[in-house]
């Protein structure tokens, strides 16, 4: 009877662990797909001479900023009278 009990005990352990992996799954490649267009997009911007003056914690942040999604709109100086 003690026999089976542990084995109840071992494969309710089993199906729960595996519910569990399933459901982690999407969360990771997610975090890896943001971790890729985070390294890519630190990649492009140390290109650009305007964000090579910038110290890394800033341009970090701008890395974040775009790879959520930020969209920055253009504003226009202008001396029209």
């Amino acid at each position: 009877m003690n026999n089976f009990i542990s084995k109840i005990n071992l494969g309710l352990l089993a199906v729960g662990f595996t519910t569990i992996s399933l459901q982690l799954f999407p969360i990771s490649r997610q975090a890896s797909s943001w971790n890729h267009c985070l390294r890519k997009t630190s990649e492009t911007l140390s290109q650009v001479k305007a964000v090579m003056k910038m110290n890394d914690d800033s341009k970090e942040v701008l890395s974040v900023m775009i790879c959520n999604g930020a969209v920055f709109e253009p504003k226009f100086k202008s001396n029209i009278q």
